[in-house]
């Protein structure tokens, strides 16, 4: 509303009032604007002076305004808006070779127009200043309140491809859709706006994709001004920028060990996931970018930090890491949580500080256990009393035990870790002289392929006539170990046991060539011997009583040194491994009957009952007859030995859980107890006086079937042997292993 300015009632398209501020003074007037009609408010000689100007013979304000409106499109837009929606310009014309300065606007309900004629104190003129914006390379332009474009520069006509604004509205062409909303919000909410657009290559022509920073500034009496920068150049580097950091925070986002940057304020700038874990820092916190005197205060809290007896010179000399102008040499950190951190810093390219935080607390207990490792396999490696030595594929040596260090022998201290193979060769050669051995041997340390790296072994003889048991292995990591051993003792002992073995060897020919020839020697004349003897019992009444008597006792001593000789010969073929069974169907209820008969005379002449015991028929099994036979003999001849007069020795046999039973069983004085363990062992029977084989064959003939023998006895109460035989025995070598002395 101007100040002084009065509507008069009833007055109002028919004269103008008078004004109290002189505005023809000032070459200045005011027309007031009501639909389509317009009236002079103030300065009528400045009207008359601008009809004059337009060539109007009467100063009228509806032909003043009408003039205007015709003058150009920008001015007759802007009245328009003016009158239809009292939207506010200021703009300049040219008319009759004049320039003329209009300003709309509006007061309550009423519109108001506003020409005057600038002074020169009011800058160039309108066509001067159009000249000048046009000359600027980037786009500027004016708009309306409704945002419209009433004024462009070239520039601009350039970007969106249009020979003027009037072909550029008809076509609907836009610069930026995000500038011009820019330039509306500035028009109509009075305000400031300011953004960057990229804008394309069409409208930038030949000079491709550029950046501009648009500026709308509010005008005067409405509408608002665009004015543009091309800031392409420092938008290329921020977006370079960012995308540098987007990949180092890419970067430093999966990695295992904290990172921190601390920008040239000592703010954190940036951080891994890892580092938040490490300290246990709240994302928020974190986001509100703490200083680095923060930062170590919250972890002194917290207990975090290494035990310190002088917190703010530990403090001071952690942020001076931000004055060094090289990396700071590393530091360890060991943490109340019995962890420990490796801390390592270095100035960041774009200003600050970068830190790392390594938790290489797995690291130092793995290399604890190794060292640990290493000191158990050296001292396992001392233990030994082999001489043992590790060399890498590089032919040094790498470990080595004490018994190597002697066996040589080496001075002390001459051997160490790190010698060459040549230098170790140096030392060992005294001993051992064999160059080719040692030249092979490096060969095999050295050479990369599978097949010189197999395992080997081999003697040696050195130079004091040890002889020397060597071998090398090949290690996971390329290393190969090497053992010398002084295997001379061991040797001259296998020598030794060779010749006894040899001497054995021939003892037990010569023992079965003497048995053999004894016995043949002896079975002769007992044979000569048995046959007069019963020659002469045949003979009736040629004989007294007493010689009889006599006769009958050589006879009973040539049988019993007969099956003496028989039993040794079993038993020597037992030894030479030469006995074995001739398997067949065997009736065992015959087998029973014909022992029973073969021994019933000598049984009566004892005095002692001799019967097989009643009981179901056993049937056939597989076995030998004539050893099964002698198994009985043996049996009831040592049952009927131990039997007194008037005791009974009974046989028996049965057949159960697959296997037959064969049992002899007597009411003689039984066995002692202490007896019993070595009853089935050579010579050691009850019976001294017996030639003690008896027994040992019974127990080597029932193995031989593949069965066993087993013994009950209570002394003063008689013994049972019984003999379980499988019933479908396959038979075998006798083992005589079981029947050695």
């Amino acid at each position: 509303m101007i100040r002084g300015l009065r509507l008069v009632p009833g007055r109002r398209r028919s004269q103008p009032i008078d004004a109290d501020a002189g505005l023809d003074a000032f070459e200045t007037c005011l027309i007031g604007l009501d639909g389509g009609h317009a009236w002079l408010i103030a300065g009528a000689d400045s009207l008359a002076a601008f009809a004059a100007a337009f060539d109007l013979g009467e100063a009228d304000a509806e032909g003043i305004v009408a003039a205007l409106a015709d003058l150009t499109p920008q001015a007759g837009a802007a009245l328009a808006a003016l009158k239809d929606k009292g939207t506010p310009f200021a703009l300049e014309v040219a008319a009759g070779g004049q320039r003329l300065a209009l300003q709309g606007s509006v007061a309550g309900v009423l519109a108001l127009l506003k020409i005057w004629r600038p002074g020169a104190e009011s800058g160039p003129a309108a066509e001067v200043f159009a000249g000048f914006v046009d000359a600027r390379a980037e786009p500027c332009w004016i708009v309306d309140a409704a945002g419209t474009p009433v004024f462009v520069n070239r520039a601009w006509l350039e970007a969106v491809g249009a020979e003027s604004l009037v072909a550029a509205r008809e076509r609907g062409l836009s610069l930026d859709a995000e500038a011009d909303r820019a330039a509306r919000e500035a028009a109509s909410e009075r305000s400031l706006r300011s953004l960057v657009r990229w804008v394309g290559a069409r409208a930038q022509g030949d000079r491709g994709r550029r950046a501009l920073r648009f500026t709308a500034r509010p005008l005067a009496g409405g509408g608002a001004g665009m004015w543009s920068d091309d800031v392409t150049e420092a938008e290329t580097a921020r977006e370079a920028l960012g995308r540098a950091q987007a990949a180092q925070e890419a970067m430093f986002e999966p990695l295992a060990d904290a990172v921190v940057v601390f920008g040239p304020d000592r703010r954190v700038a940036l951080h891994n996931p890892a580092f938040a874990a490490l300290w246990d820092l709240e994302p928020a916190w974190l986001a509100d970018r703490p200083s680095h005197a923060d930062l170590l205060d919250r972890l002194r809290r917290r207990g975090s930090l290494p035990e310190q007896a002088d917190f703010g010179a530990f403090k001071a000399a952690e942020l001076a890491r931000h004055e060094a102008l090289s990396p700071a040499p590393e530091a360890l950190w060991r943490l109340p949580s019995e962890r420990t951190l490796k801390i390592s810093s270095q100035p960041h390219p774009s200003g600050g500080l970068m830190m790392v935080f390594s938790d290489v607390t797995p690291e130092l207990r793995l290399r604890a256990q190794f060292n640990h490792l290493l000191q158990v396999q050296q001292a396992t490696l001392d233990k030994l009393s082999d001489a043992v030595a590790v060399f890498g594929a590089d032919a040094r040596l790498r470990l080595f035990n004490e018994a190597f260090e002697v066996f040589w022998p080496a001075k002390p201290g001459e051997l160490a870790p790190g010698l060459s193979f040549d230098e170790v060769v140096e030392i060992a050669r005294p001993r051992l002289h064999d160059l080719q051995f040692w030249q092979d041997l490096k060969a095999r340390i050295t050479d990369p392929d599978p097949s010189a790296r197999a395992p080997t072994q081999a003697e040696l003889t050195t130079a004091d006539r040890r002889v020397v048991a060597y071998q090398s292995r090949p290690l996971p990591d390329g290393a190969m170990l090497i053992s010398f051993a002084d295997v001379s003792d061991t040797r001259a002992l296998e020598r030794a046991l060779a010749d006894r073995e040899a001497a054995l060897s021939d003892a037990e020919r010569l023992k079965g060539e003497f048995v053999n020839s004894v016995s043949h020697e002896l079975r002769t004349p007992l044979t000569t011997i048995l046959g007069y003897a019963e020659l002469l019992e045949r003979e009736e009444g040629s004989l007294d009583p007493r010689a009889r008597g006599f006769l009958t006792s050589v006879r009973v001593a040539a049988a019993h040194l007969a099956r003496s000789i028989n039993n040794v010969l079993d038993i020597a073929q037992f030894d030479a491994g030469e006995v074995a069974a001739e398997m067949a169907d065997v009736d065992v209820d015959a087998l029973m009957a014909e022992a029973v008969g073969r021994w019933s005379e000598t049984a009566r002449g004892q005095g002692v009952s001799l019967a097989p015991l009643e009981g179901e028929a056993v049937g056939l099994m597989r076995g030998d007859s004539r050893r099964l036979a002698e198994v009985l003999d043996h049996l009831t001849e040592n049952a009927l030995r131990h039997t007194p007069r008037g005791g009974t020795v009974s046989l028996s046999a049965e057949r159960a859980l697959g296997e037959v039973r064969l049992q002899v069983a007597d009411t003689g004085r039984g066995i002692p107890f202490h007896v019993q363990a070595h009853i089935f062992d050579r010579f050691s029977g009850q019976d001294q006086s017996a030639s003690g084989l008896g027994l040992a064959l019974v127990k080597a003939l029932v193995e031989l079937h593949g069965g066993w023998v087993a013994l009950e006895s209570e002394p003063g109460q008689g013994a049972t042997f019984t003999c379980h035989l499988p019933e479908a025995a396959e038979g075998s070598e006798a083992r005589p292993e079981l029947f050695q002395t």
